[in-house]
């Protein structure tokens, strides 16, 4: 199955005013968090997916935020082999993403889970450290090369 292709997607690193990262704990895998993430659409921008992203997945508009920066070029990573051939139809290994880094300028009152297709149960800010030691296993390497990167 490492013939696939990766999965072109966008991540979201979500600061508030503290510096704090917004993280959620996903619905289909109680006790696993991570930062927003989706798939780019066919013709879409990375900005663009990522801003749409953060919509859809906790319902934070583009106008709330302000991008600082985003990650040089792709990250990627495979899935374990127990979820390839499963995960989104079994046409990808995993995924490469570009990650975007955003400060939240709107009230945090904005932050809603309650999706037309929800992801998460419950969210919090978190340190880099809380958020390194919480994701699953096999996106770890992921996110210490986001958080090197974007939070400086």
């Amino acid at each position: 199955m490492t013939d696939l292709p990766y999965r072109p997607c966008v991540g979201i690193v979500l600061l508030n005013s503290e510096g704090k990262i917004f993280t959620a704990e996903r619905l289909d895998r109680p006790g696993a968090w991570q930062m927003p993430q989706g798939g780019v659409d066919e013709g879409e921008g990375l900005k663009e997916a990522a801003l749409r992203e953060l919509e859809e997945e906790i319902s934070v508009p583009a106008s709330a935020v302000k991008v600082l920066k985003r990650t040089s070029d792709w990250i990627a990573y495979d899935l374990p082999s127990d979820l390839v051939g499963v995960a989104w139809g079994g046409k990808f290994r995993g995924q490469k993403q570009h990650w975007f880094l955003l400060e939240l300028i709107g009230n945090e009152n904005l932050i809603n889970l309650e999706t037309e297709h929800p992801e998460f149960i419950r969210w919090k800010w978190s340190s880099r450290e809380e958020l390194i030691s919480e994701i699953v296993d096999f996106k770890r390497d992921v996110y210490v090369k986001v958080a090197e990167e974007l939070l400086l």
